[in-house]
């Protein structure tokens, strides 16, 4: 069995970390590359970036974060938000980051996903998914532009269509959880990772250790993001680690 990871989460938003709850209601959380440097050394697996700005300059602003990011780190890092072409992948993973994340581009245009997994390989693709419970469907659904535009898609069925088109990896974001810290959201989690064969990221609610075994052990994900109980110091890497390593679970 693979190892299971833990990913520390950058919003990026005009060049400084960011978090909220339920996508609204941000604060101030850090430089990003002191951030990342500073999990490299405390033990984070990977780093996710994500660029929450939707203006130009915050594309630019996010491609010297990654250039910066990249001479402070070791481990592989993804990088998400704006990305809608091969071309701004190419300038990313040039810029230094180890995997593309990308969203609401995919969903506009799923052949996104097989071009890039054609021209940098399935490893490269991480598809984010953000999803929202919907009490007629009784199930999830897809939402786009940082959790604002509902889609009409169903989650599980865009999950599957990803990994046909080559994705290598979702992230699994419950907007329903996300920022709550009332712990991952594990029926969503575990009906994604049952119907698909690529790893899944769960992401949204981490609140106390005990949600990181309960999110491996109940949901089968691969690997769990969190963001807020990281940047404010309430939980560390190593402390977590070491609980999943007490409760049987692998980990780096």
């Amino acid at each position: 069995m693979l190892a299971k990871r833990i990913i520390p989460c950058l919003d990026v938003k005009d060049g400084r970390v960011v978090k909220g709850v339920n996508f609204v209601n941000l604060r101030d959380a850090g430089d990003p590359v002191e951030l990342a440097a500073t999990y490299d050394r405390e033990g984070a697996d990977e780093l996710v970036f994500l660029d929450i700005s939707a203006s130009v300059e915050g594309r630019a602003t996010m491609i010297e974060v990654v250039k910066r990011t990249a001479g402070e780190i070791t481990i592989p890092f993804t990088v998400g938000g704006g990305i809608s072409h091969v071309d701004d992948m190419k300038r990313i993973l040039r810029a230094g980051a180890d995997k593309i994340g990308i969203n609401t581009a995919a969903v506009k245009n799923p052949t996104l996903v097989s071009d890039g997994a054609r021209h940098f390989g399935s490893q490269c693709i991480v598809v984010a998914i953000d999803a929202k419970y919907n009490p007629e469907w009784g199930e999830w659904e897809v939402y786009t532009h940082g959790g604002r535009q509902t889609t009409g898609i169903r989650a599980l069925e865009w999950a599957r269509e990803v990994e046909r088109l080559g994705a290598g990896e979702i992230l699994l974001t419950s907007m329903d959880a996300d920022g709550t810290k009332d712990g991952f959201d594990v029926k969503l989690t575990g009906a994604v990772s049952r119907s698909v064969g690529i790893p899944v990221i769960a992401s949204g609610g981490a609140g106390n250790i005990a949600h990181f075994a309960e999110v491996f052990q109940d949901a089968q994900a691969d690997a769990a993001l969190a963001a807020t109980i990281f940047h404010y110091k309430e939980l560390t890497i190593a402390q977590v680690k070491d609980d999943l390593r007490s409760k049987g679970v692998e980990v780096r």
